[in-house]
């Protein structure tokens, strides 16, 4: 592999891992703080590029749609919260598996229903329009390295928000002991609804930063969120420095692993056997990398105890 290809699939595993970060830190807020399985929270990434979709309709600008759109998924996740979500806390967690995969079938076919089937585009901003050159022979979209540059300052921004304000403190404390933090006067309802809605604009904000470049579909989010919870178990649950570098981890070995397995695969096996071993291999990568971390760290590389 040449050093430009190698340079491309390193800034594509950046984009990749920073999308999954903005996924996975409300989830793993959600799930480490609530205790809730939230199987609906790739939703909130697809519906966050609609709405952006349907307010560039509206504004004409691609900043109109990213303002207004990330509006409009804090009103959606905070009215699942409301109508759904908040009934379910106090169930088992097969209660909420079977509840959250509902919501993903209803609201689905509700966005074929408003949007039709065929895939939708939102154009980018015209500031981030053109590319770059990184290297001699290396071009990279500016649109893409905002994106990445986008989420690390969405990710400095989050950690400061959680190590060193009051909401974050009581986020971490419900985290490790919900129960006493309620016990100490604590409104356990409202701090469980900031974190849902603060999660639903983050999955919002990564479908809207993601449709300029990826088709806006239906079942858009349902991949990326298997890959979330991967991040979540890997990084461990309720931390956020630990979503962060497992997101990063993931995008790149996944990106990285499917443009090299078959030329690894070619140095110890005939080339018609590495076509077919490659692509297999470079397919479980991430799980592999998942169970290796859980054989010698059962918690996660990053415990929220010791985050």
């Amino acid at each position: 592999m040449s050093a430009t290809l190698l340079a491309v699939q390193a800034l594509n595993g950046l984009q990749l891992g920073v999308l999954l970060f903005l996924i996975a830190a409300g989830l793993t807020l959600v799930f480490g703080v609530m205790d809730f399985i939230n199987l609906a929270h790739g939703v909130q990434y697809m519906l966050g590029a609609y709405l952006a979709v349907a307010m560039y309709q509206v504004t004409g600008t691609f900043w109109g749609a990213l303002i207004l759109g990330l509006v409009l998924s804090l009103v959606c996740g905070l009215a699942l919260e409301f109508l759904i979500f908040r009934h379910l806390y106090d169930r088992d967690h097969l209660d909420q598996v079977l509840a959250t995969f509902g919501v993903i079938i209803f609201v689905n076919e509700a966005v074929k229903v408003i949007w039709g089937a065929a895939p939708l585009a939102l154009p980018g901003p015209a500031l981030f329009d053109g590319s770059i050159q990184l290297m001699e022979n290396l071009k990279y979209p500016v649109y893409r390295l905002a994106l990445i540059g986008s989420g690390l300052a969405v990710a400095v921004l989050l950690y400061v928000l959680v190590t060193r304000t009051r909401i974050g403190m009581l986020v971490r404390a419900g985290a490790t002991n919900p129960d006493m933090v309620a016990a100490l006067g604590v409104n356990i309802r409202r701090l469980f609804m900031i974190v849902f809605g603060f999660g639903t604009m983050l999955a919002g904000f990564a479908g809207i930063m993601a449709a300029p470049i990826l088709s806006v579909e239906p079942g858009m989010g349902d991949n990326l969120l298997i890959l979330a919870f991967v991040v979540i178990v890997i990084g461990g649950i309720g931390s956020i420095r630990g979503a962060f570098i497992a997101a990063l981890l993931i995008g790149l070995v996944d990106t990285l692993g499917r443009s090299m397995a078959t030329d690894i695969a070619r140095l110890l096996l005939p080339p018609s056997a590495a076509n077919d071993v490659g692509p297999a291999i470079a397919s479980m990568l991430i799980y592999i990398l998942m169970a290796g971390v859980l054989f010698f760290r059962p918690s996660g590389l990053f415990p929220v105890g010791r985050s």
